[in-house]
Order: structure tokens, then C-alpha cells, then sequence
């Protein structure tokens, strides 16, 4: 996550979306920004949707107005501006910038654990997704992704874990069936689910204990999002079970 992204259309639609999970006040999360140094490129500029209250406000009308508000106020974008306000009820946050050295990120991967040991939720964005082949850890823009000895740690602390993945170069439904599988291989959850959206996906691996509460928030919260936010309806009802 580079802060520059914050406030643009798939930032509205990831607040939103965290908003919704968080919607029945059962739940505490820890959002872990996977932060990483701005850059000159032109990503995150995609804000005009903040000029058309009458299309957008209607999804989530106290998150729109206060993205509106803030942004429309010349500030630099920046994770800060979540911080401070109360968009996000129950919510920490961890802000460290990620490493891109081995031994520099499992220091930064401990302190993560630390942190969301007594969060219900924890929340990975990193700039790309899961973690892929050609860049492991301790690699040139590892940083960019989420490793998935991080997402299994975080499980097995008793954290649900949800991370932001870009999308790939392939059909939707092979990325999906692909990163949902290994998520399951990875945490044995009480379900997964995947989050499509226009440009981005979200997986959700969810605990025993949580898996009614995502549920009934996702079947809550989530249809006033329809057209932007969709549940892709992989949800399993019972553990998954070693085969």
C-alpha cells in the first residue's frame, strides 16, 4: 500500500468494504497497511468519482463525505487520514513500511504478529497480493506482497486474515480458484470467500468462531454495495478437512 492510493475509487470500495465486515460490532480488526514508498507514477489519481456525489454517495453516504471532505481540502493523501478519524470503528492499525530484506522483513513479521494478537480480523494490504515465485522474500520488491508464512502465522494466532490481491494476467476464475485453494491448503478455515470488484480482489479466510458474524455482515452490509462490491460465493459451512 503507498499512500497516494488513499481516496481513490478502490480505496472507497476497501473502506467500504471493511466498514461492512465490521458493521455488526462483533468483530475488532487490525488493518496492516503494508506500507511502501510513494513513487512518481500516476496510480492513485483516480478520484474524480469524489466529483459525482449522485453516482457514488449512495454505497456508503458517511464514508463518501468524509473521503470528499478530507481530500477536497488539498491535503497529501495519506494512511494518516484513516487513522485519525473514526471511519473504521475498533481498528488498529500497523504502519511500519515493509521491508524488502530478509532479515529486515521477519523482524517486521514478528512485530505484525505482535500486534494482531488480539485482533479478531486482520487486514493485509500490500501493493500487488500474495506473494509470488520470482519475488520471495528477501528479493528486490518483496516488500509488494504479502508472504504467506505472514497470512499463516496470523492464523494461527486465531486471527480470520482478508488480503487485497491485484488483478493478474489471467481469467478471473483461474486466479480465484488458484489463490482460494491455497488459502485453503495454508489455514484449514471455516470458510473462504473471495471480494471481486472492478479492479481488485479480496480474500477472506475466515476462524470457527468468526465465520457466522463475517457471514451475516457480508449478507448485511454488503448488498447496498451491489455493482462494486460482489461475493464471489465460495463460503464453506463446514471446516475444511484434510483430504
Amino acid at each position: 500500500m503507498k499512500g497516494q492510493y488513499v481516496g481513490d475509487n478502490n480505496d472507497y470500495r476497501k473502506y467500504g468494504l471493511l466498514r461492512a465486515l465490521l458493521g455488526s460490532g462483533d468483530l475488532s480488526l487490525l488493518v496492516a497497511w503494508l506500507l511502501t514508498p510513494n513513487d512518481d507514477g500516476r496510480d492513485g489519481a483516480r478520484r474524480r468519482y469524489l466529483t459525482e456525489p449522485g453516482r457514488w454517495r449512495r454505497y456508503d453516504d458517511a464514508l463518501y463525505d468524509f473521503l470528499s471532505t478530507t481530500l477536497g481540502k488539498n491535503a497529501t493523501p495519506s494512511v494518516a487520514m484513516i487513522e485519525r478519524s473514526s471511519m473504521l470503528p475498533r481498528t488498529r492499525f500497523f504502519s511500519e513500511i515493509v521491508p524488502d530484506q530478509r532479515e529486515a522483513r521477519a523482524l517486521w513479521a514478528d512485530r505484525l504478529l505482535e500486534s494482531a494478537r488480539s485482533s479478531d480480523l486482520v487486514f493485509l494490504d500490500p501493493d500487488n497480493g500474495f506473494e509470488i515465485a520470482s519475488k520471495p522474500v528477501g528479493r528486490k520488491d518483496s516488500s509488494k506482497y504479502a508472504a504467506w508464512s505472514e497470512v499463516q502465522r496470523l492464523w494461527e494466532v486465531g486471527s480470520s486474515v482478508l488480503v487485497f490481491q491485484n488483478y493478474k494476467r489471467e481469467k478471473k476464475d483461474v486466479t480465484i480458484s488458484r489463490l482460494a485453494a491455497e488459502m485453503q491448503e495454508r489455514t484449514r478455515p471455516a470458510f473462504v470467500e473471495v471480494l471481486d470488484t472492478p479492479d481488485v480482489f479480496y480474500f477472506l479466510a475466515a476462524q470457527p468462531q468468526h465465520s457466522g458474524i463475517l457471514q451475516r455482515a457480508m449478507a448485511d452490509h454488503l448488498p447496498r454495495w451491489h455493482g462494486q462490491i460482489r461475493v464471489v460465493g465460495l463460503a464453506k459451512t463446514e471446516r475444511y478437512e484434510d483430504k
